[in-house]
């Protein structure tokens, strides 16, 4: 007897391994290029924040899906008022943020009156501008009036500076941020990776995932060794180098090129000499050779843009031949504004590989036609810092990750210098339309008047490189807003 129940333990613990073995594993680390200055998506324009948090950790009112589309998150529902400026929203019940505390329509007010407050320190501030007042109706619903329709408003509520936050917590987000996602907030290790934990008590459908780490893997010479002994399993935005098709042929990965919302530009400060001279902005725009701009910063399948406007966007116009490649027309136009002998002026260029190879491209074309530019990297809390904030640089390179964002070239306190009423007005009429063929041409005439004003060098739209373990099924192979989305993530046999 002794024998045969000595045999089917046996078998069952061999049966119990054999089980273990099949499950499908429920963690993930995924690379990631940059680390975020901190958690808060509220509090700061660097999308390194929202790649780990929006969708993960944080919730707004609306969320932006995969392709772009609005789908409703913390809100289940809404009515619009026939003038389109009352939106009456219909919160889930039993939403709790990951501290325990309830959230209802209190918190959607502390919200939304906190980022459009005269103190706010939301980057995206602009976005609620258009409110008039928010009124919490009752615990499920909350009321908000704007001053005049807004087109986008919906859209807007579901870009990562509007997500919803508690008023008991809302201070400690860039160190412990505390949302009402599927996923809580684990650790940060510092120069390394931020880890993220499944939330037992989500209010809505539980994730696969039981752990994510999101690892800080800055450049192709170390997210290649990391994909291939399986450290890393996801790289939503591969720095992949030269290394592409190597990584295709591997039938252990997936390789998907999709497209993003990143403008990648060389901004210019129009209001500093002698960048506000139009002449000298149309001169630096004849001077890029953007396929060798494109191929220096590793990027062959990236797709040129002659505006501020991603080439998915079916409102966009192809304006690359605006001002094209000629460096004899440009030294004729920098003699023209005065600069025969042209000038010396600086180029501050964030950690990202399109920013740094990039930027010694721009330069040497940029020298060929008289412009002596002195190189200097910055780490990106530099950047947000001196260009962004301080406005403090002549040119730099940088990628605008925001979605369908040509409304900031209407700010008058953006980091360009840019003003010009005409298309203010085309933004300004922007907001309050809802007809999408009227929407349409507004957004191509919006287009057209910062290509002809040369704002910025328009160099290209930064490709999303996807790269992922053959086996993981649910990560976005476009990003139309910035994120790493991991609710539908998961593992398959």
């Amino acid at each position: 007897m002794k024998t045969i129940k000595s045999i089917i333990g046996g078998a069952a613990l061999l049966l119990a391994a054999g089980t273990a073995a099949l499950a499908a594993r429920t963690d993930l680390v995924v690379g990631v290029v940059l680390e975020p200055p901190h958690l808060d998506p509220t509090a700061s324009a660097a999308a390194a924040i929202d790649e780990i948090v929006y969708a993960n950790l944080f919730q707004g009112l609306t969320r932006v899906g995969r392709n772009g589309e609005v789908e409703p998150s913390l809100a289940e529902s809404w009515d619009v008022s026939e003038d389109g400026k009352v939106y009456t929203f219909k919160l889930h019940t039993g939403v709790k943020f990951h501290d325990g505390t309830d959230f209802d329509a209190e918190d959607v007010k502390f919200t939304l009156d906190r980022a459009r407050a005269e103190d706010s320190t939301n980057a995206q501030k602009q976005l609620f501008a258009a409110i008039d007042t928010v009124e919490a109706v009752d615990p499920q619903t909350v009321k908000v009036t704007l001053k005049t329709p807004q087109g986008a408003f919906l859209y807007n509520m579901g870009w990562g500076d509007a997500v919803i936050v508690a008023p008991e917590s809302a201070d400690g987000n860039k160190e412990k941020p505390i949302g009402t996602g599927p996923f809580k907030f684990d650790s940060w290790a510092k120069g390394s990776a931020v880890r993220l934990v499944r939330n037992p008590d989500y209010w809505g459908d539980p994730v696969a995932l039981e752990k994510a780490e999101f690892r800080i893997v800055p450049d192709a010479a170390a997210a290649i060794p990391a994909l291939l002994s399986g450290d890393v399993q996801a790289f939503p935005q591969m720095p992949v180098g030269d290394a592409l098709s190597q990584i295709e042929s591997d039938p252990r990965f997936v390789v998907k090129i999709g497209a993003t919302e990143g403008e990648t530009i060389l901004a210019i400060n129009n209001g500093k000499e002698p960048f506000n001279n139009l002449k000298v902005r149309q001169a630096i725009a004849h001077a890029l050779n953007r396929p060798e701009i494109i191929a220096g910063a590793g990027y062959s399948e990236a797709p040129e843009i002659g505006s501020h406007f991603s080439p998915a966007n079916s409102a966009y116009v192809d304006l690359t031949s605006t001002y094209p490649y000629d460096p004899a027309k440009a030294k004729e136009l920098l003699a023209e504004a005065g600069y025969p002998d042209g000038f010396k002026a600086t180029l501050k260029l964030p950690p990202p590989p399109y920013a740094r190879q990039g930027g010694e491209v721009v330069a040497s074309q940029l020298r060929q036609i008289g412009i002596d530019l002195q190189i200097i990297p910055v780490e990106w809390a530099q950047w947000l810092e001196q260009v962004f904030k301080n406005k403090d640089y002549d040119l730099s390179i940088v990628s605008h990750t925001e979605p369908n964002d040509i409304n900031i070239y209407a700010r008058d306190d953006y980091y360009f210098n840019y003003s010009n009423p005409a298309f203010k007005e085309v933004i300004n009429t922007l907001d309050v339309t809802s007809d999408p063929a009227r929407r349409a041409d507004l957004y191509k005439t919006a287009q057209k008047i910062i290509a002809e004003d040369a704002v910025n060098g328009f160099l290209f739209q930064l490709p999303k490189i996807g790269v992922w373990d053959a086996k993981l099924q649910g990560l976005w192979e476009n990003s139309p807003i910035q994120a790493n989305d991991l609710t539908e993530v998961k593992w398959t046999d």
